[in-house]
């Protein structure tokens, strides 16, 4: 019986198909639609390949339609490239569409500066449907930026199984005494392609892959207005007695002009706001008079990397009006770091916007530490002062002198700071900060957290639940961290701190102010 039954099933669908026309097809030009009329694909550095971007074509007539020729108008001399149907290329013949069907055409790029158009640096083409001399023939527009850049990358060489070996940094050593190494190489002032690697101007950007190692006893100064785009898995070493100076300046406009920026080489608005896209910015152990100023660092994995600090009592790092978004893990990650800060803001990390570990010293003043990544456990301040082993040995490590003044840790989570001591110095105090507590966990019976006991925490506001002594952000996930007339914030800073400076837009604190790195203003 179950035999029977297939047999009439496959003789019923068999007596469909032969009664089907769909394979007959009309050789047609012109009547389509298309799901844009201009393909617009986002800037691209020069000769570095575009993402793909997708066109939709509608054959939405009662007939099996074949378009006789597809392609690009500039032929296989175009630096387009297209899928259509599964197969690559530049032109096509009798492309069948089904009646009231589509189907899609992939697009994507790779062109030199020199292919764009000298005035505009647009390099253009159009997909033809139909030989261009046929009056119903259709086409859809092509447009993209080609941006010309500086490219620093490690050299390599190719070896016998046409594998490639290239060019890497010595990290030092593990715990088990073998050596470590990292993809790169040493920045040089007189680069045969770029010129003087150790001066990052803003005429045009720089592309980073691997990592760009500023060598012993040299410094990197880059300008205002520098644009610096890192590689997956790329980023900026500062060696032992080396430097860095990042000039950035307060900007006019909201095109930051002035601003120096680190991120991503993805230059499409989809990745614009996507953590993790590249490694970091590590201040290697030995470091000296590092200053960073009007500096923005956006989607990497760890913002800044401090592992260890010149054994000096002035500052390592000195940052100022500096922003940290979007790191999958720290804004901040220093390991017995001597750190001083203001204006600093950091927001969005996967775990801690702000981590001093290792003990070190610290000073931040007028700086807004947020996290509203979307995770339980994130939080806007991790310190503590855990051993760290030296040849196989606990060795204490010590916090001292550090200080937080006017200061916001505020976030999605519970808890804004998280504190561990392990015996040894932990000297620490907070002045004059709003700070988000929600003890759920009865953490308050801790003396890191006995607020009104603790003698570490002076005139600070405790935020113990979610809805009183709010900062009032003006949009945090968004990263917007000005602070509204609501804020709890708002004129709760200790001017002694404030006088004379301004916040991070440029603004002159007056008395009384307000804790964090901006004024409060009211919201549009």
């Amino acid at each position: 019986m179950r035999r029977l039954l297939l047999l009439i099933l496959v003789g019923f669908a068999v007596s469909l198909t032969s009664c089907r026309n769909d394979f007959e097809f009309e050789s047609r030009t012109g009547g389509l639609e298309f799901s844009k009329d201009t393909v617009y694909l986002d800037t691209v550095f020069t000769n570095i390949g575009s993402s793909t971007y997708t066109l939709k074509v509608y054959n939405r007539s009662d007939k099996n339609i074949s378009i006789p020729s597809l392609g690009l108008k500039k032929g296989t001399a175009s630096k387009y490239r297209l899928m259509v149907d599964g197969m690559a290329g530049q032109v096509f013949e009798n492309v069948e569409i089904l009646a009231k069907d589509s189907m899609y055409i992939f697009v994507s790029v790779t062109a030199e500066v020199a292919d764009a158009n000298p005035t505009d640096f647009l390099y253009t083409d159009k997909i033809l449907f139909g030989d261009e001399t046929n009056p119903n023939h259709q086409k859809v527009e092509l447009v993209t930026l080609i941006q010309d850049a500086y490219f620093i990358y490690p050299g390599r060489v190719q070896n016998p199984d046409e594998t490639y070996t290239y060019d890497e940094l010595n990290l030092g050593v593990d715990g088990d005494g073998n050596p470590i190494s990292i993809r790169g190489r040493f920045l040089e002032e007189t680069h045969p392609a770029n010129g003087n690697e150790l001066h990052w101007n803003n005429t045009k950007p720089y592309v980073v892959y691997g990592y760009a190692a500023v060598p012993s006893n040299k410094t990197l100064v880059v300008d205002a207005g520098a644009r610096i785009h890192f590689h997956a898995e790329s980023g900026l070493i500062v060696a032992n007695n080396a430097s860095i100076q990042v000039n950035g300046s307060p900007s006019a406009t909201e095109a930051l002009e002035n601003e120096v920026i680190f991120e991503g080489d993805r230059l499409e608005p989809d990745f614009s706001e996507v953590p993790g896209q590249w490694g970091t910015i590590w201040f290697s152990q030995g470091s000296t008079n590092n200053q960073i100023k009007n500096l923005t660092i956006k989607n990497a994995t760890v913002g800044m990397l401090v592992t260890g600090n010149d054994e000096t009592s002035t500052p390592t790092l000195n940052i100022e009006n500096t922003q940290i978004y979007n790191c999958s893990n720290v804004g901040i990650l220093a390991r017995d770091g001597n750190i001083e800060g203001r204006n600093v803001v950091i927001n969005n990390c996967g775990q801690a916007s702000l981590a001093c570990t290792n003990g070190g010293s610290y000073d931040f003043t007028h700086c807004t530490f947020a996290n509203y990544w979307s995770s339980p456990s994130q939080t806007c301040l991790v310190m503590d002062n855990e051993d760290i082993i030296v040849n196989n040995i606990n060795t204490p490590t010590l916090l001292t002198n550090t200080n937080f003044k006017n200061c916001i840790f505020y976030g999605s989570s519970n808890l804004s700071i998280k504190l561990t001591k392990k015996g040894g110095v932990f000297d620490y105090n907070f002045k004059n900060c709003l700070i988000k507590f929600v003890d759920s966990n009865n953490l308050i019976n801790n003396e890191l957290y006995d607020f009104p006991n603790n003698s570490n925490y002076i005139n600070c506001i405790i935020a113990r639940n979610s809805s009183t002594n709010r900062p009032d952000f003006k949009d945090a996930r968004n990263n917007e961290l000005i602070i509204g007339e609501d804020s709890a914030a708002r004129g709760s800073a200790d001017f002694t701190y404030s006088t004379g400076t301004s916040d991070i837009l440029n603004q002159s604190r007056s008395d009384p102010s307000d804790m964090g790195a901006y004024k409060w203003t009211t919201f549009d």
